[in-house]
C-alpha cells in the first residue's frame, strides 16, 4: 500500500531519507514486533528518536532548534532538515491522523482468529511515530483509552443479555478475542509506550490494557461466571477442557486473588495453588480418583 501523504509529510518514508527518519518504521514489521524499534536502522545509524525528560522525543519539538540538530546528526540535506521543520497541529491530528488509528483499532479489536485485516501495518506504525515526535502523545494516549473502554462496555452489555447456556463459551470468545487484539495493539503504539507511558507515567502500554478488561468486563461479570464454571467442573463435559483452561487461566491472569472464589477449580489449570498433599489425606485423594473415573465411565469411556 502507498505510504500516507498529506499536507504536512509528503511520502514519509517512501526515500531513502525518509527510511533513516522513520528508523523501526522502515524495518520489516516482523523484526519490530520480534527485536523492538531498534532492529530497524542499519548498525551505527542514530536515531533520532531520544527521549527527553518530559517523555517526548528530543529534536522533534518545533521550535527548539531540533531539526538542524537531527540533521547535522545523520548527514541529511538541508530539504531534509525544512522537511522536518513541518508541524502536525491538533486540527491536523484530529482530522487526518486519528481516524486512521480509530479505524485500525476497530478491526483489530472486532476480528476473529484467522480473519484477514486489510490495513497497513506501517502506515499506522508511522502514524504514531509522527504523532509521538510531534507532541500529541497525551492526546492519542487519551483517545485510545477511551476507544478500548467503549468497546469494553459494550462487550460487557453483549454477556449480560446472553443466556446461561451460552454465558461462558461467550465470555470465553471476548476475553479470547481483546487478548489477541493486544499483541497487535501494543506493538503499534510501542513509540507511545516508551516515550510517552513508560517515560512520564511510569506505567506499560499492555498493563493498562489488561486493566481496562478486568474493570470493565472482568469484574462486573466474576459473579454470575464462577458459579457457572463451577456448575460445568461438577458436569464433565459440559464445556470443553479447552474453554475451561482459557477462562481460568484468563481470570487468574487478570486478578490471582480470584483464586480464593474457587481453589479447587483453578488448582485443576495452575500449578501450586493448593497446599502440598499430606500423608494423612490420601484416602481422600483416592475417594475423589475413584469419582472420577465413574463419572469418565459413565461419559463412554474405558477403564
Amino acid at each position: 500500500e502507498a505510504m500516507m501523504d498529506d499536507q504536512n509529510h509528503n511520502n514519509w518514508g517512501a526515500g531513502d531519507y525518509g527510511g533513516h527518519l522513520l528508523g523501526p518504521a522502515a524495518a520489516p514489521l516482523g523484526d519490530r514486533l520480534l527485536h523492538g524499534p531498534a532492529a530497524g536502522p542499519a548498525a551505527g545509524t542514530e536515531l533520532p528518536a531520544v527521549p527527553e525528560a518530559n517523555g517526548v522525543l528530543r529534536g522533534c519539538e518545533p521550535g527548539k532548534g531540533g531539526a538542524g540538530a537531527i540533521a547535522a546528526a545523520i548527514n541529511i540535506n538541508a530539504s531534509t532538515s525544512k522537511f522536518l521543520m513541518n508541524v502536525i497541529t491538533i486540527e491536523d491530528y484530529k482530522s487526518t491522523y486519528w481516524p486512521k488509528l480509530d479505524s485500525a483499532i476497530d478491526q483489530l479489536l472486532t476480528q476473529s482468529p484467522g480473519d484477514y485485516i486489510p490495513i497497513s501495518y506501517e502506515q499506522i506504525y508511522s502514524c504514531v511515530y509522527k504523532c509521538v515526535c510531534q507532541q500529541h502523545s497525551e492526546q492519542m494516549y487519551s483517545d485510545l483509552i477511551k476507544k478500548i473502554t467503549n468497546h469494553l462496555e459494550r462487550v460487557s452489555k453483549e454477556l449480560q443479555a446472553s443466556p446461561p447456556d451460552l454465558y461462558i463459551e461467550r465470555f470465553n470468545v471476548a476475553l479470547g478475542q481483546y487478548m489477541g487484539a493486544l499483541q497487535s495493539i501494543v506493538p503499534l503504539f510501542i513509540y507511545m509506550n516508551k516515550f510517552y507511558i513508560e517515560t512520564k507515567l511510569n506505567r506499560d502500554l499492555k498493563d493498562d490494557l489488561i486493566k481496562l478488561f478486568t474493570e470493565h468486563v472482568a469484574e462486573k461479570h466474576i459473579y454470575n461466571l464462577m458459579p457457572l464454571l463451577l456448575e460445568a467442573q461438577s458436569t464433565p463435559f459440559q464445556i470443553t477442557p479447552s474453554t475451561m483452561a482459557n477462562i481460568v487461566k484468563g481470570l487468574y491472569t487478570l486478578r490471582p486473588e480470584w483464586v480464593q472464589m474457587a481453589p479447587a477449580l483453578f488448582s485443576k489449570f495452575i500449578p501450586n495453588i493448593l497446599p502440598p498433599a499430606v500423608e494423612s489425606e490420601l484416602q481422600e485423594y483416592a475417594a475423589q480418583d475413584q469419582k472420577l473415573q465413574r463419572e469418565l465411565m459413565q461419559n463412554g469411556f474405558d477403564r
